[in-house]
């Protein structure tokens, strides 16, 4: 069992087995919200997240990762936008990778329910999130909630099929060191912009021996490891020595999750395309 820990606004914690309620109670505490916040108002259906959880529990599905985004008004501690990753026991398997589902929600009014796909790699206790496989679950803070969550997350978890589908092919392709570089370059572009501490070598470089191999799907996740925990060497605008720092916060490490899913599934399009022409430019006789 192991904790994240950054002096991001954001608490986090993640398990190598299913998080007690005690342990989500201590970690995120906005997940166990007795009733909603203050400001909204009589529309709104107060479902706390850990009935939800608590039900999903009952349908197969154990929390792994809880995370809850600091707020420096503390009035708001307590229902502010909290993430908790999922798995079903029966997509736990042997492989390196385990499909998740992602559960989004607060209770200030800033989310609603949200549901989308994941994918948790175990050799560097990686969270992914598949970008554009389908289009997020979203269920308002009305009606059914909890059954329209566990119809969400049980729909989402079906979906994973597609998205193991498209690891595979990520797996065949192989990148040249020029696009690797220029995958890495495009990646510090969506978590820095102009202003990056890192240099794209500094992002490709692997932490184990596994993380070696040139295919798209290992280096996609070792930019995306060092992107998202942070620890890489690198110097600021000035020049000052500085390490960056782990993306905690929920709506940044959503968002650049998705991104760089989408970046990597742009490159694989590109590299199939550029096959397929070519293999066309070699047969050309053969279609004439």
């Amino acid at each position: 069992m192991f904790r994240y820990s950054s002096s991001s606004k954001q608490s986090e914690f993640r398990s190598s087995y299913p998080l007690s309620n005690g342990q989500i109670a201590h970690h995120a505490p906005s997940v166990m919200a007795s009733e909603a916040h203050h400001s909204r108002g009589d529309k709104y259906s107060f479902i706390p997240t850990i009935q939800v959880i608590d039900s999903l529990r009952e349908e197969g599905f154990e929390p792994y990762e809880i995370r809850q985004t600091k707020v420096r008004n503390a009035d708001k501690r307590e229902h502010t936008k909290h993430m908790v990753r999922m798995r079903h026991v029966n997509a736990i398997t042997s492989q390196e990778e385990v499909p998740e589902i992602i559960l989004l929600n607060s209770h200030d009014g800033t989310s609603s329910y949200q549901l989308m796909g994941g994918v948790f790699r175990f050799v560097c206790s990686n969270g992914l999130i598949a970008g554009d496989i389908f289009q997020n679950v979203r269920i308002r803070h009305s009606g059914n909630v909890v059954d329209d969550v566990i119809e969400g997350a049980t729909r989402v978890l079906h979906e994973s099929t597609e998205i193991f589908d498209r690891i595979g092919v990520y797996k065949g392709i192989e990148l040249t060191q020029q696009e690797g570089m220029a995958l890495a370059t495009a990646a510090l572009q969506l978590r820095w912009g102009d202003e990056s501490p890192v240099k794209a070598l500094d992002v490709l470089t692997p932490h184990r021996y596994a993380d070696r191999k040139p295919d798209l799907w290992t280096t996609f996740n070792r930019i995306q490891e060092n992107l998202l925990k942070g620890g890489v060497a690198g110097k600021s605008a000035t020049g000052r020595r500085t390490t960056t720092r782990a993306v905690g916060g929920v709506n940044e490490n959503v968002k650049l999750n998705k991104a760089l899913w989408t970046l990597a599934d742009t490159m694989a399009t590109l590299k199939l395309d550029k096959a397929t022409d070519e293999f066309i430019a070699r047969h050309d006789h053969s279609f004439a």
